[in-house]
């Protein structure tokens, strides 16, 4: 089921814009609605001010009626099995439970599981703090 995830994230790559670090990342969330949602990272000249594929699909999902995040993969063209960076893993677990599954991804597909908490075992908690 991660393969058609894989292949979402690797699709929304494509479209990164990266003419500054030249490191495309794509990622592809599946959401409690069932959808999956994509985002590319989306680099502006004036750093640290673009951002990263994984909050661009989590926007997405927003904006299209999704709510939790339910499984999530990541691929990034120049580095296989490319972890999200830390505020992205911050931004991931606002909208993931700490088994949500991170999947991360090499051109030929999923090669590493993860879950939220193995990913960010100290985040705040949104049930806690807000």
């Amino acid at each position: 089921m991660a393969h058609d995830l894989f292949e979402a994230a690797r699709d929304a790559m494509k479209f990164a814009h990266a003419p500054y670090s030249k490191f495309p990342v794509g990622a592809a969330i599946r959401a409690d609605d069932g959808r999956i949602y994509t985002g590319a990272n989306i680099e502006n000249l004036s750093f640290p001010q673009g951002w990263c594929a994984e909050p661009t699909a989590i926007g997405c999902m927003i904006m299209g009626g999704g709510k939790k995040i339910i499984e999530m993969a990541v691929i990034a063209e120049k580095l296989a099995l490319c972890p999200p960076c830390g505020g992205c893993r911050q931004k991931i677990s606002e909208f993931a439970s700490a088994d949500t599954k991170i999947f991360l991804c090499d051109e030929v597909g999923v090669q590493k599981t993860m879950t939220m908490d193995e990913l960010l075992p100290l985040s705040f908690k949104t049930d806690i703090l807000g």
